[in-house]
């Protein structure tokens, strides 16, 4: 279960850590943080994504290594045995991208789950929000990490000849296809070599919930080709929605261990 309704929230909001992972394309010219301090859920604390990630690397938001990442889960008072509901405000469901992180660096899958429909669907439904400050006690936290839950671009290039899995993409079709520009500028149109195409918003319904699993199960069929359902690895422009891609397969798959390639076409499509 890695998802929970807006209905389950609200009655077991005293018994979970909330988390607003909120993230927007650079384009949008949106500030996430700043959302949060105008308003959020009840106990709610932020996590910013660009922040929490590595900061030596002069790729977006790529996983940070284990010492800073068990420095960021104690500065936010997150222990192991906690009950984790990420949720976000976000056009891109960057609620998945902590999801991923957390199971990444050893939390158990079974108490991380993602707010279906997000902070859109809890205010539409008139649950409360407020602007109070969140105090945070700090905490212990021992983090592990799981390697085989992330390729680099060595692995996608070796991968091109030898097929040991299969990439696919939550970018945009057109953006696959390389018929218009990057967001980002520094980048080149077009694709991995052999990857499929899943925009991750055909995963999605019109108020950002997720699909149910009966039209997950008819989408993914019609997009994976590997013979082993469990090899594989997703991408997208720069890590994010690769994860709403990995969360939804994991909805259908319960042997699926979560794969990202983590630089994705920031990385791959660099000129």
């Amino acid at each position: 279960m890695s998802l929970v309704s807006t209905t389950w929230l609200a009655q077991n909001q005293e018994y979970v850590k909330i988390i607003d992972s909120s993230w927007h394309m650079p384009n949008l010219n949106r500030n996430a943080r700043k959302e949060y301090s105008l308003e959020h859920i009840f106990n709610a604390i932020y996590f910013d994504i660009d922040e929490y990630s590595d900061q030596n690397s002069n790729l977006p938001h790529m996983l940070p290594t284990k010492e800073y990442w068990q420095e960021i889960l104690c500065s936010l008072g997150i222990s192991k045995s906690d009950k984790i509901v990420i949720y976000d405000n976000s056009e891109v469901i960057s609620s998945c991208r902590l999801w991923y992180m957390l199971l990444y660096f050893g939390h158990n899958k079974e108490l991380v789950y993602v707010l279906d429909g997000g902070l859109k669907k809890w205010k539409t439904e008139k649950y409360p929000v407020n602007n109070k400050e969140i105090f945070i006690k700090k905490t212990f936290y021992e983090t592990i990490e799981n390697k085989s839950m992330v390729k680099n671009i060595e692995e996608i290039n070796e991968n091109i000849e030898k097929k040991l899995f299969q990439v696919i993409d939550g970018r945009s079709q057109e953006r696959f296809d390389g018929l218009i520009e990057e967001p980002r500028k520094d980048l080149k149109r077009g694709s991995i070599p052999n990857s499929a195409c899943l925009p991750f918003k055909k995963l999605l319904n019109s108020d950002q919930t997720f699909k149910s699993k009966d039209e997950l199960k008819m989408i993914f069929k019609n997009v994976i080709s590997h013979q082993n359902k469990n090899n594989i690895v997703f991408s997208c422009g720069s890590g994010i929605t690769s994860c709403v891609l990995a969360l939804a397969y994991s909805l259908i798959n319960n042997n699926y261990k979560p794969i990202v390639y983590d630089g994705s076409w920031a990385e791959y499509g660099k000129l």
